[in-house]
């Protein structure tokens, strides 16, 4: 059973789809008859198929968004539609609708602001090796600058409270999405969870639309542009720390024949290392001045946070 307090609340599922008819009528139904209180919302990114139409025959709402991206969409959504919870699950047919249920209770009944539904495959082809190893390296990569509090940081199932909505400043504009917000939620200090849900192949017919290698470098891009926003003391450190042992290194040898001779006979060199070292200065102290800026921005940012019900 659900909770009084989720019975009488607003739900809003997000769907965001492209070119995926009949898998987005299947995830309609499916969260219609899970969470039969729920709105359901479909965001047609420019698909050339009826994908629109037989969404709204399902009986969800359906809106458009035509800058190409999932990113674009989530965007949209989260400036839209008004609720006290929202479900943010792929148009793909590939999460269990089921698992919505659970993932709510646990939201409300531990003040949580986000539950992230960790894929669990129900098939070895659901889940392919090349993007289950990805997601380790970029969960892990992710739980190394800015906490280990989620298994599985690409998943496309999420359950979020109407707070964390609404101070979500989403800026990546695709697949990238799901990194930007886990890392929100991270810095902002959220209360999270996780919980395990089914993930099922595709239905036949179906094709993803993540790339691998094209999709993996922005995502890459992503969390080296995020660490050098959130954390920008850490990120230029390690920049002065770089350039500080390659001045040193380069110095060492110049420093030994100046103390055997006196002499300093390969003055560009010398030049080299004291423009290096002069970098390395310059990072840390960028380093530091964007420090104190970022602690502004992050009390602004949870300030803003914890105005919203």
């Amino acid at each position: 059973m659900i909770p009084d307090k989720i019975m009488h609340a607003a739900i809003a599922v997000l769907v965001p789809c492209h070119n995926e008819a009949q898998t987005v009528v299947d995830v309609v139904e499916q969260f219609r008859a899970v969470l039969p209180e729920a709105t359901v919302y479909v965001y047609d990114n420019n698909s050339s198929d009826d994908t629109a139409q037989r969404a709204d025959a399902a009986g969800a709402i359906v809106r458009v968004e035509h800058r190409q991206g999932k990113g674009h969409v989530v965007r949209r959504m989260l400036a839209d539609v008004d609720a006290d919870y929202y479900v943010l699950v792929d148009g793909d047919a590939t999460y269990d609708a089921a698992s919505a249920r659970q993932m709510l209770q646990m939201l409300v009944g531990q003040n949580l602001d986000l539950v992230n539904g960790r894929r669990v495959a129900r098939q070895d082809a659901a889940y392919r090796p090349g993007h289950r190893m990805g997601n380790r390296i970029f969960t892990g990569l992710i739980g190394s600058l800015f906490g280990k509090q989620i298994e599985d940081v690409l998943s496309g199932y999420k359950v979020f409270s109407r707070r964390f909505a609404k101070s979500f400043p989403v800026f990546s504009g695709g697949f990238e999405i799901e990194t930007e917000l886990a890392v929100h939620a991270l810095t902002l200090g959220v209360p999270m969870a996780e919980v395990d849900t089914p993930y099922v192949m595709r239905p036949q017919g179906s094709s993803s639309k993540l790339r691998a290698i094209p999709d993996g470098l922005k995502i890459l891009r992503m969390i080296v542009s995020l660490f050098k926003a959130e954390r920008p003391l850490l990120f230029f450190s390690t920049a002065a720390f770089v350039l500080t042992a390659l001045s040193v290194v380069l110095a060492a040898p110049l420093l030994l024949t100046y103390a055997e001779t006196g002499l300093v006979p390969r003055l560009p060199t010398a030049i080299l290392c004291t423009g290096i070292m002069i970098g390395a200065m310059l990072s840390f102290s960028c380093g530091v001045i964007l420090e104190s800026v970022k602690r502004g921005q992050r009390e602004i940012k949870r300030l803003l946070y914890l105005q919203q019900r």
